[in-house]
């Protein structure tokens, strides 16, 4: 599922884009965090999640940092080789903004870009501890809400949020037809 080569906005380009790509891809996002919700999710699913992550990775040879949390209790953290300590730092800061809204941190970047500017540009975002940028995304249980937040760090940021909603997407198939053929 990761769209390398949807056109569209590119939240790391440098140049002038449509603002209706931008919205465009503000509003696959919304979409995503909307229905990409989880029966359940304990430890043991976080473990598989991560293992699931980390498989895709390692067959594509990614050089990125895993990691599902539960606020600030870690429940799963692999950096694969190539993945560097700064992808650690990134790893806590996108995780601390999807914590913090409940949505996927590239989403949260996104929104304050509408109509021009970043959302760093408010004096109130503290850069130091939050980053605008794609790869955290919330784990959501139905009926529960975000229970936990699933983070890629390592490419370019769209890349790391259709990673994580990718194997999210897995998960929740595989976990919905394991339920179904349990109760048959």
């Amino acid at each position: 599922m990761i769209h390398h080569a949807e056109p569209g906005f590119d939240p790391d380009a440098r140049y002038e884009q449509p603002e209706a790509s931008l919205q465009s891809l503000i509003e696959r996002l919304e979409y995503e965090a909307r229905t990409l919700h989880l029966n359940s999710f304990d430890q043991a699913d976080a473990l598989a999640l991560g293992l699931l992550i980390m498989e895709i990775a390692q067959e594509r040879n990614l050089p990125i940092a895993i990691d599902i949390r539960r606020n600030e209790h870690v429940l799963f953290h692999v950096s694969l080789p190539g993945a560097t300590p700064d992808n650690d730092i990134w790893v806590q800061r996108k995780s601390r903004t999807t914590e913090r809204y409940a949505e996927p941190s590239l989403l949260v970047g996104l929104r304050g870009r509408v109509g021009g500017g970043r959302l760093e540009d408010n004096g109130w975002f503290n850069e130091a501890r939050y980053a605008s940028h794609g790869g955290a995304f919330p784990i959501f249980v139905k009926n529960t809400g975000h229970v936990a937040t699933a983070t890629v760090s390592g490419l370019p940021q769209k890349d790391d949020h259709d990673l994580v909603v990718e194997a999210l997407t897995s998960f929740r198939d595989r976990s919905t037809q394991q339920a179904g053929r349990t109760r048959a």
